[in-house]
């Protein structure tokens, strides 16, 4: 993937820590990379954190997961994997600015 210059750019670190029984992971070193985004990420975040329906580890997860993987799918618009979930990504994301469903 090419990396505009007009973008944010980001270092992502996942550490795996555990298995979903508690054991230590086994993986020896975190999964890096780089990427950039339109977005501010650390503005989405501080914004979804003020959302009182998702709880703010919730609110970093999705705004974090969203902001990578839809950086993604409008750089990738044209693709075929991506061309019919493009209408309805926005649609989730106008609903999601629009703040608290009831």
């Amino acid at each position: 993937m090419k990396q505009k210059m007009k973008q944010h750019q980001y270092r992502i670190t996942v550490e795996h820590l555990a298995d979903q029984h508690g054991n230590a992971s086994t993986y020896s070193a975190p999964l890096q990379f780089e990427t950039g985004n339109h977005d501010d990420i650390f503005a989405v975040v501080s914004r979804l954190r003020q959302r009182p329906d998702i709880d703010d580890r919730s609110a970093t997860a999705l705004a974090v997961g969203l902001k990578l993987f839809g950086e993604v799918m409008l750089e990738n618009r044209q693709h075929p994997l991506f061309a019919e979930l493009l209408p309805h990504f926005g649609e989730f994301m106008k609903k999601l600015k629009k703040g608290v469903v009831a």
